[in-house]
């Protein structure tokens, strides 16, 4: 008994090293990786714009100097005037305060895009994960479909169906919606068949779960974070789909004002050597909030480590 003790006391001794607390083991973390987001500087700079036109577009109107179609100056009645108290960004065309305007049509330009982007996602969400769950045959003839649909230039069927049907809010909302639910449906059900071959959801349909407890309860929270990630980059793609459509003229209709029916009723200040405040502001307005919300969603993106980057 001794001999064999005195065996196993030198086997110990050659495979346990002596404790050294100067030694730091960096490959074994102190605790689980955080998955809660942190934006560094650029994301922090991207919200802070991105909160600066969603405020302006839902109290734009109460904070607006003058209303949306008033006249600054109406004893001095000339178009593209020059910065001044009363005007503090000029008139337009119509001597009308440019900075009122562009106040009024933030809540245009962001609140037809949303819902616009809210659509798309409803039904390509619902089509997308419902044609990876489904039969072989429905998925087929649901992604034919959607490729045929895709396979259309969106600026040209958004004219078509627009001059079709003729302009007006709840109509650009639904093309758009339309539209852009095409590219939703793929990135859904992309991801529904990637999560439906995991082995948590194979477990799930041993213990008898339904499809749609397996859809709450396994694919959407796995999903979720793609999903709100390329929410972000979709609604670029409608601001400037929307704001392509008013500058051609069949997008939200005068009086009214949005940002690209502004910059395309202010073209002539650039022929005329006038101020070009008129065209320059909304145009500068498209371009800070969309790549404000580039800056959040790549900030997003690289959080979690580029994973988002290669699914999206």
């Amino acid at each position: 008994m001794t001999t064999s003790n005195t065996a196993k006391n030198t086997q110990a001794e050659h495979f346990v090293a002596p404790y050294d607390a100067g030694v730091s083991f960096d490959e074994l973390p102190d605790s689980a990786p955080s998955s809660r987001y942190s934006p560094s500087w650029t994301g922090w700079l991207g919200i802070t714009i991105v909160g600066f036109w969603v405020f302006i577009a839902i109290f734009g109107p109460w904070l607006a100097p003058l209303g949306e179609n008033d006249l600054p100056f109406p004893d001095d009645y000339s178009e593209f005037q020059l910065p001044r108290p009363g005007a503090w960004l000029g008139t337009d065309e119509s001597d009308r305060d440019v900075l009122s305007r562009l106040m009024y049509g933030a809540g245009r330009t962001i609140g037809i895009s949303f819902m616009a982007t809210l659509l798309a996602y409803f039904i390509g969400v619902v089509l997308g994960i419902g044609a990876a769950i489904s039969t072989p045959r429905v998925d087929m003839i649901v992604s034919r479909i959607n490729d045929a649909f895709l396979s259309l230039p969106t600026i040209m069927l958004g004219l078509v169906v627009v001059a079709a049907v003729g302009s007006s809010i709840p109509v650009l909302i639904i093309t758009a919606g339309v539209i852009y639910a095409t590219v939703v449906f793929r990135l859904a059900r992309a991801l529904g068949q990637e999560i439906m071959v995991m082995d948590f959801v194979e477990a799930a349909r041993v213990r008898g779960e339904g499809r749609w407890w397996i859809i709450t309860r396994e694919i959407w929270p796995n999903a979720a974070m793609p999903l709100l990630t390329d929410f972000g980059l979709r609604l670029i793609y409608v601001i400037l789909f929307i704001s392509s459509l008013s500058f051609l003229g069949l997008g939200v209709q005068p009086p009214q004002a949005d940002w690209g029916s502004m910059v395309r009723e202010n073209l002539g200040a650039l022929s005329y050597g006038a101020s070009v405040i008129p065209v320059v502001a909304p145009a500068l307005a498209i371009a800070t909030l969309t790549v404000a919300i580039n800056l959040v969603v790549d900030d997003i993106s690289a959080h979690s480590g580029g994973k988002l980057s290669k699914r999206l």
